[in-house]
């Protein structure tokens, strides 16, 4: 139960699929990265492809929150967490992609290929949530 003030109480039912699936594609993601780099790549490419699954895995995260927070809101509500949530949240990323390549001078080609690649299956995975979500809502009303 969370309280909001002194006078509401509401139970927050939180699904843990999400953040299992995309745990397990950043395992294997990681996993799958790390060997064909340790055969084919150099230490600086590995690294700026784990840096660039972590940035997209905490985004997808962040994406989650701002679902389970809004779905059970309005429609305007949701569009603008979600839709808003995700204009900062490609914000923040271009400041993190940029202060990675520019400061931190990791591979750039390695980062942004990593970027893409977990955040097309992370968005991939982000839409099935929401339909699964909304179509579960719809039919208990």
């Amino acid at each position: 139960m969370l309280r909001f003030g002194n006078t509401r109480t509401r139970s927050v039912n939180i699904d843990r699929r999400f953040p299992i699936q995309v745990a397990v594609i950043f395992a294997a993601g990681l996993v799958v990265a790390v060997v064909l780099l340790m055969s084919t790549g150099s230490r600086e490419t590995a690294i700026a492809v784990i840096a660039g699954s972590v940035l997209s895995t905490l985004n997808a995260l962040a994406g989650f929150l701002a679902i389970e927070y809004s779905l059970q809101k309005s429609h305007a509500t949701f569009m603008k967490a979600v839709l808003g949530g995700m204009g900062v949240r490609m914000l923040v990323m271009l400041g993190v992609l940029v202060f990675l390549i520019k400061v931190v001078e990791l591979h750039t080609v390695a980062l942004v290929v990593s970027v893409l690649g977990f955040y097309v299956v992370y968005l991939v995975l982000e839409l099935l949530y929401i339909q699964r979500k909304s179509s579960h809502i719809t039919s208990q009303d």
